[in-house]
């Protein structure tokens, strides 16, 4: 969380926008903007996005998940190893 903390707050500060001003457009308090920008993982999600809706950033959302190698090589293997069901007679 970290990283996307530190990526909303570059993304902040070129647009040159203060956290207060985030926090109005997002709806939430400044203290909760600080919070995402270092990365405090209790944040809730919904709030994510509503600062990335702020930020013009909730394209990005569609990036999330998309790559998903790990689940794509388990789909394989399960549709690998599956068998036909036994004919009725």
């Amino acid at each position: 969380m970290e990283i996307v903390g530190e990526q909303i707050k570059l993304a902040r500060l070129r647009r040159n926008l203060s956290v207060a001003q985030v926090a109005e457009r997002a709806t939430c308090s400044p203290l909760t903007v600080s919070r995402i920008e270092k990365g405090v993982p209790t944040v809730a999600i919904g709030i994510y996005l509503r600062v990335l809706y702020a930020l013009q950033l909730d394209e990005d959302i569609l990036w999330i998940a998309k790559e998903d190698k790990l689940g794509k090589s388990l789909q394989d293997l399960t549709l690998k190893n599956r068998e036909r069901a036994s004919k009725k007679e």
